[in-house]
């Protein structure tokens, strides 16, 4: 996949979005010394490409009800079942992340429980009749930082 060419005006929108999802835009016009609608029409073009997937508002799992953080890694009983296993992995609401990595696991989740009975529910009523062959479980005890990629500075 060719990577779009961003100007520099396109790198600090996206770097001012990465820090704030939630920023005017008519504060971003004011930091680039650009109108608003030029900013509305560079988001725009950014979305249209692709660079910006969309925006979306954090929530702490914790502050809702879900104390278990966990990732799971797949062994798939049928490798070729790849598809058939996301498309039901999408329908378990509390499975937050899947991906399709290299190394020991087929695949990798990622997933929130209310606690860990839940989560014991979770991987006995909904992910063993997924075909696999076996599971590795992390629980993770506390985020410690998350951030975004950085933006603009690829330098080596």
């Amino acid at each position: 996949m060719s990577q779009p060419q961003l100007d520099s005006l396109d790198i600090k929108i996206l770097q001012m979005l990465a820090s704030n999802a939630r920023k005017p835009f008519l504060e971003i016009a004011r930091a680039c010394d650009v109108s608003g609608a030029a900013i509305h029409q560079r988001i725009q073009k950014l979305t249209a490409m692709g660079v910006i997937k969309g925006s979306e508002s954090l929530i702490d799992p914790a502050m809702v009800g879900y104390d278990t953080c966990a990732y799971i890694g797949f062994f798939l009983k049928d490798p070729s079942q790849f598809n058939h296993v996301v498309e039901e992995l999408k329908k378990i609401p509390e499975v937050v992340e899947c991906h399709f990595t290299t190394g020991q696991y087929d695949m990798f989740i990622k997933l929130y429980a209310r606690n860990n009975d839940h989560l014991l529910h979770i991987i006995h009523e909904k992910l063993q009749h997924l075909g696999l062959s076996r599971t590795e479980s992390l629980i993770s005890f506390k985020e410690v930082f998350k951030r975004q990629i950085p933006i603009g500075n690829q330098k080596g």
